[in-house]
C-alpha cells in the first residue's frame, strides 16, 4: 500500500520546505520535491503543514483513584488523541502498593487494548526496595524504558532516600526518571490551615499549592539529583520559580529535562473563581499570568523540553464528590485532543515560539528523550509513517460537545483556536481523513530502548 502526500509544507525541528512524501508499507520510503511514483492513496496538502506524529509524554487513561476511575479509558482516550494529531501517548502504567511492577505492566496492557494511536508506558512506582529493583531490568527488556515517582499522595509518595536510590538504580540501566514535584508535607499543613478558616470551595485550591510549594520540591530533587548523579525529568512543571531552580541545576552542569502542559501555558489560577471552578483543579493549579509568559519564553529558549497534557478527566458528576471541597476533589482535566491547536494559537501565532519548535516540543524531543528515535518523532526516510497533517486555515470553538473524550467539561471550554488536524497517517495507515476517524483501534505497543538523553 502506497500513499503520497503532496504539495505540503514539511515542518521539522531543522528547517521547513516543500516536500512530497511517499510512504509505503508502514514507513516514509521518500522525501522530496515533486514525488511522481504513483499511489494507492493521494493526499493533497496544499496550504497544510505537515509535522512527524505528535507524542503526549503525560497521560492517565484508565486509573483507578479508589473513589473514582478518570472517565476516560484507552478506548476514547486515543481516539480524542488520533484526532488531535497525537499518534503516540505515553501512559502510566501505576505499581500499587504490594503489586509488581510486571503485574502493573500486564495490567496496562490489558486496558490498552483496542487504542486508536499507538502507546507506551511509563512505570510509576510507589514502592522502592531491593524486590523493586530487581525488576527494573526485566522492564527496560520489555520496552519500558523511563518511570516516575511522586512526592505527593499516601498511596504513592516515595521519601527523598528511596528518591535518591531509585534515581541511582534507574541511571545505572540507562534509564530516565520523572517525578511529581510538590512538598506534601507543607501543602496538606496548608489545607488544614484553609480548612480551619472555613476556606474549601475552589479558590483555596491554588492557595493551599503557592509557587513556592513546586519549587521547594524540584529544589530538592534537584540536589537528590546531583547526589545520585543522575538525570531527572520534572513533570508538568507549572512555575517561573520551579524553572528557575532547573535553570541553577543546569548551570552547576546537571542534567535535567522539562516537561509543561497546555494548561499552564492558557489559563491561569482567576478560573477558581468560576462557577464551574471544580473543573479547573488539578495537581499542580493553575498559575499567574506571569509563570504562563515565563514558561513560554522557555519554551521559546529551547530550555523545555516536551509538552504533555496530563489529560486525567472526570465528569462534573465525579468532580462532585468532593462535596464542594477543594481539598477531596478529583484532581484532573482532559486535554489530549486539544494540545496542538492550543500551542499553535498561542504559542506560535502569537510569535512566541516558531513551528519548528513547535515539531520538537510535540514530537521530535519526545522520541529522543523516551527512545523512540529516530523511527519516530522525524519525517525521514526509513521512519514509521506515523504523520499529522494541521490545516492552518479557519478557527474555531473548543467544546467538550465536539470534542471525543468521554467527559462532560472541558477547562479550555469555550477558548478560539485557529486551524485544526485534518489528516493523520498512524504506521502508513490513513486514519484520520478530513478531521473525521476513518479507522479505530489500530494503535499498537511502542517498544521503546533507552533515553537519548540529548542533555547529557
Amino acid at each position: 500500500m502506497r500513499t503520497l502526500i503532496q504539495n505540503g509544507t514539511l515542518v521539522r525541528s531543522q528547517g521547513i520546505e516543500q516536500a512530497d512524501i511517499l510512504v509505503e508499507n508502514g514507513f516514509i520510503k521518500r522525501v522530496a520535491p515533486k514525488i511522481t511514483e504513483q499511489a494507492d492513496n493521494v493526499i493533497e496538502a496544499g496550504g497544510k503543514l505537515i509535522f512527524a506524529g505528535f507524542i503526549d509524554t503525560h497521560t492517565h487513561f484508565d486509573l483507578d483513584l479508589g473513589v473514582t476511575v478518570t472517565a476516560d479509558n484507552f478506548a476514547t482516550g486515543t481516539r480524542a488523541a488520533i484526532l488531535g494529531g497525537t499518534t503516540t501517548v505515553l501512559d502510566f502504567a501505576t505499581q500499587d502498593h504490594g503489586m509488581t511492577m510486571q503485574d502493573a505492566l500486564d495490567l496496562w496492557h490489558r486496558k490498552a487494548e483496542g487504542s486508536s494511536c499507538n502507546y507506551g508506558f511509563h512505570m510509576a512506582i510507589s514502592e522502592w526496595d531491593g524486590e523493586r529493583a530487581a525488576e527494573v531490568e526485566n522492564m527496560v527488556a520489555q520496552g519500558v524504558t523511563s518511570f516516575k515517582m511522586y512526592m505527593v499522595y499516601d498511596a504513592m509518595r516515595l521519601n527523598d532516600g528511596e528518591i535518591y536510590a531509585a534515581l541511582k538504580h534507574m541511571n545505572a540501566l540507562n534509564c530516565i526518571s520523572g517525578v511529581h514535584c510538590e512538598n506534601y508535607d507543607v501543602l496538606n499543613e496548608r489545607i488544614h490551615e484553609l480548612n480551619s478558616i472555613g476556606m474549601r470551595s475552589p479558590l483555596g485550591h491554588p492557595l493551599s499549592r503557592p509557587n513556592a510549594v513546586e519549587a521547594e520540591a524540584v529544589a530538592r530533587l534537584m540536589r537528590i539529583g546531583e547526589l545520585a548523579d543522575a538525570p531527572v525529568w520534572v513533570v508538568h512543571l507549572s512555575t517561573h520559580e520551579g524553572l528557575e531552580e532547573a535553570r541553577r541545576a543546569r548551570a552547576r552542569g546537571q542534567e535535567v529535562y522539562l516537561e509543561t502542559c497546555p494548561q499552564y501555558l492558557v489559563l491561569d489560577d482567576s478560573r477558581y473563581g468560576e462557577p464551574d471552578a471544580e473543573k479547573f483543579i488539578m495537581s499542580p493549579p493553575l498559575r499567574k499570568p506571569e509563570d504562563e509568559d515565563a514558561l513560554l519564553s522557555a519554551m521559546s529558549s529551547g530550555e523545555i523540553d516536551v509538552i504533555g497534557t496530563d489529560h486525567c478527566s472526570f465528569t462534573m458528576s465525579q468532580k462532585a464528590l468532593g462535596e464542594g471541597e477543594f481539598s477531596k476533589t478529583p484532581n484532573g482535566g482532559a486535554g489530549v485532543q486539544n494540545r496542538a491547536q492550543l500551542v499553535y494559537t498561542y504559542a506560535v501565532r502569537t510569535g512566541r515560539i516558531t513551528l519548528q519548535q513547535m515539531a520538537a516540543l510535540l514530537s521530535e524531543n519526545a522520541a529522543r528523550m523516551f527512545g523512540m528515535y529516530p523511527h519516530r518523532g522525524v519525517l525521514q526516510e526509513g521512519s514509521e509513517a506515523d504523520i499529522t497533517i494541521y490545516d492552518p486555515a479557519g478557527e474555531s470553538t473548543i467544546s467538550y460537545k465536539t470534542n471525543a473524550h468521554h467527559c462532560d467539561n472541558s477547562p479550555y471550554e469555550g477558548m478560539k483556536v485557529y486551524g485544526s488536524v485534518s489528516d493523520v497517517l498512524l504506521g502508513g495507515r490513513h486514519v484520520v481523513r478530513d478531521g473525521q476517524l476513518v479507522k479505530e483501534g489500530k494503535g499498537r505497543f511502542v517498544f521503546r530502548k533507552a533515553s537519548g538523553r540529548y542533555r547529557a
